[in-house]
């Protein structure tokens, strides 16, 4: 029992990917700092959430947009992403691992979208030949990626929000020991 609820609103929140919704409005920073907050075991802290989003990158990838792969099996499309993840998880153990309240989720939550934004753009600039490898190369990227930040920054806070408000609503109502 004390693993379900951390386990279904991981796997809720990572289903919610393959719906419509705005680009980068998704609950990736808040699956990594839950994880980190609720699971203890350093396994499962690892494992979960990093199977949510291996999971589901799988279908959108090889499903929703195979068409943007060559219609080739794609197995991990950036391992940048999985880099910002793991260090959004980093962040979540030092903010969240002792202690969880509303101020230290909003702070994590930030701090997931700040990861994500300059690891991500980072690896635009590195990569993609969009470009040029000059400091102005690597304003120019962040600039253009400015756009997208809100609606990190968005999904950061309306994902933790959902599930850490839920898990916490639930552990209070139920008075049962979901503390993993």
């Amino acid at each position: 029992m004390k693993y379900r609820l951390a386990f279904a609103l991981i796997a809720i929140a990572a289903l919610t990917r393959l719906l419509p919704h705005p680009p980068n409005f998704t609950p990736i920073g808040a699956i990594a700092l839950f994880g980190a907050a609720y699971f203890n075991r350093q396994w499962l802290m690892l494992a979960v959430p990093f199977a949510a989003l291996f999971l589901t990158d799988l279908f959108i990838n090889n499903i929703i947009y195979r068409e943007l792969y060559g219609n080739q099996f794609t197995l991990i499309t950036s391992w940048w992403i999985y880099a910002a993840f793991a260090l959004v998880m980093l962040a979540g153990m030092g903010w969240l691992a002792k202690k969880v309240n509303g101020i230290r989720v909003l702070g994590a939550s930030l701090s997931a979208s700040a990861i994500f934004f300059v690891v991500t753009n980072f690896s635009v600039w590195t990569e993609s030949g969009m470009y040029p490898k000059t400091a102005a190369g690597l304003a120019a990227c962040y600039t253009a990626g400015i756009p997208f930040l809100g609606n990190t920054v968005l999904g950061d806070l309306f994902f933790s929000a959902a599930m850490f408000g839920v898990y916490e609503w639930s552990k209070r109502k139920f008075d049962v020991a979901v503390r993993t």
